[in-house]
């Protein structure tokens, strides 16, 4: 049965764990055959489940891509660890589980990006649950390092925010080159910081 609340279409949760290993498998579909070969039937052969038991819970494989990607346990947010710097910050956050060096949610992005310049709702659902929550801790880790006084109020953290991962993943899907820790700290030392204490230089 499908009910309505706050206005939203909610579909019942698979019972138990299964939903859980649904998104895993999902997840672990798409990074190896990436979204446009992606099936519901691929899907339920992986997670040993039923194609009409993934039906009643999501009604396209956009909805259950994205649900994966956003929940998953083999995709997971990087942790928000403070570690007194920005620097620190920004390699803990980079180079840890969920970050640049984890292979399965670059793994995953590989399987979308084709994807994601022609479908308008999947792009939409994956900026919004997949992306804006990464932005939003690395948007902290600046604001911790404004309020601590490492970088001036005036630094421009919304683009900061976004120049890691444009730089990663322009190495990673354009130039061929895979993300190490050693690329992501070339980045940070000669990019990131340098751009944001800039700001501080009279």
């Amino acid at each position: 049965m499908i009910v309505e609340a706050a206005g939203v279409r909610q579909r019942p949760r698979v019972e138990g764990g299964r939903e859980d290993e649904i998104l895993d498998a999902t997840v672990a579909v798409v990074a190896e055959l990436g979204y446009d070969r992606l099936t519901m039937d691929a899907v339920a052969t992986a997670a040993k489940a039923s194609k009409a038991t993934l039906y009643r819970r999501w009604s396209t494989k956009a909805e259950l891509v994205v649900d994966a990607i956003s929940r998953a346990k083999g995709c997971p947010m990087p942790e928000d660890v403070d570690t007194g710097s920005l620097r620190g910050d920004m390699i803990s956050m980079a180079c840890g589980d969920g970050g640049f060096t984890d292979e399965m949610p670059m793994s995953v992005i590989a399987g979308l990006i084709t994807a994601l310049h022609r479908d308008a709702d999947l792009q939409k659902a994956f900026r919004e649950r997949f992306l804006a929550p990464r932005l939003e801790l690395t948007r902290k880790v600046f604001e911790r390092a404004v309020e601590r006084g490492e970088i001036g109020a005036d630094v421009d953290i919304e683009l900061l925010s976004t120049t890691l991962p444009a730089v990663i993943v322009h190495h990673a899907y354009v130039l061929g080159i895979e993300p190490t820790d050693e690329l992501i700290l070339r980045v940070i030392d000669n990019v990131i910081l340098p751009a944001a204490r800039g700001s501080q230089v009279s």
